[in-house]
């Protein structure tokens, strides 16, 4: 059974990076939650179809890696192609090798490249050096794979994206910043509180105001929690202390105790409202054991996405016609 498009709508993608959605058009990312759809209903057609035959994927994680390493690996082995796991500290990369050689050099082994580290900046020199796609598994800076799940995951729990409110309560980081390009892209009213100092980038705020307008989607900024939920159909949140930020622990438990969302806070949000969070989680601190055990919990829903949305846009970047 194929899938092929008469006329690809996703055809401009095809061989392109995927850094972050900034240069996504909002048909683009709507057609690419169609195919996770289609992905996720028809595996065993998608497995037999193997868009990805003969294809390998070299994946390197400077980060600790439960989801997206996983997800990735059953992804490109369920299309039919192949992974190579590598480690900065198993290249010469680790060494003093420079990323631009790297990426020379892998781009005549493999079909495209998978990396999760810490420096946006490094990968955008990556994917400038390769001659083939570079997926960003999670940098500082962005973490769209994450942001193409999560919009699946309301895509399912409201039947649309467009219209639907979206509240994100914690830290301004790179979690948020695709949620921002996301929501913009597919209509949605983003509503966000931060403690002062945790603000998100202004710069990507603005390039999503831009493209919000466009859409019909909208994006506001509230200090205090219980505004930005009310009357949310969805509230999200991530770590208070992301990889990298150990230090910062005990700082931010102090400086982010009033932006736990709990089940008072969700009172505030409709009553068919879900939680999202990308995970891990740490109960008792951004998230209460009652919300994220809860009813209205969809975490492990939005999980198991990361796996279709990565599929998908496996296929959209490198699947055989």
């Amino acid at each position: 059974m194929s899938f092929a498009l008469k006329k690809d709508p996703l055809a401009r993608l095809k061989g392109q990076d995927f850094l972050s959605l900034l240069d996504w058009s909002p048909d683009e990312v709507s057609e690419l939650l169609k195919l996770t759809q289609n992905v996720k209903k028809n595996k065993e057609a998608w497995l037999e179809q193997a868009p990805l035959k003969g294809k390998g994927i070299a994946m390197i994680f400077d980060k600790p890696s439960t989801r997206t390493r996983v997800s990735f690996e059953a992804a490109v082995h369920g299309l039919g192609g192949f992974t190579l796991q590598l480690r900065q500290d198993e290249l010469q990369l680790g060494r003093g090798e420079s990323v631009e050689d790297t990426a020379r050099i892998l781009s005549g082994y493999v079909d495209a490249v998978v990396i999760r580290t810490f420096s946006h900046e490094m990968v955008e020199q990556l994917a400038e050096a390769a001659s083939i796609p570079v997926i960003n598994a999670l940098t500082d800076r962005f973490h769209p794979c994450q942001a193409v799940a999560d919009a699946f995951t309301l895509f399912e729990q409201k039947g649309k994206c467009s219209g639907v409110k979206l509240a994100y309560i914690g830290d301004g980081n790179n979690v948020l910043h695709s949620l921002m390009m996301v929501s913009a892209l597919t209509g949605m009213h983003l509503s966000v509180s931060t403690p002062a100092g945790y603000e998100p980038d202004t710069a990507i705020w603005q390039k999503a105001e831009e493209i919000a307008r466009s859409t019909g989607g909208t994006l506001s900024f509230h200090s205090d929690p219980a505004s930005a939920v009310k009357e949310a159909d969805a509230v999200y949140t991530d770590v208070w202390a992301s990889m990298g930020q150990e230090e910062e622990k005990e700082l931010r438990a102090e400086v982010f105790a009033g932006y736990q969302v709990n089940e008072q806070l969700m009172a505030q949000a409709k009553n068919d409202a879900v939680f999202m969070h990308c995970l891990p989680a740490y109960r008792g601190l951004e998230v209460t054991e009652a919300v994220i055990d809860g009813p209205a919990s969809v975490v492990f829903r939005q999980a198991e996405n990361r796996l279709h949305a990565q599929k998908a846009l496996l296929i959209a970047l490198l699947g055989n016609a």
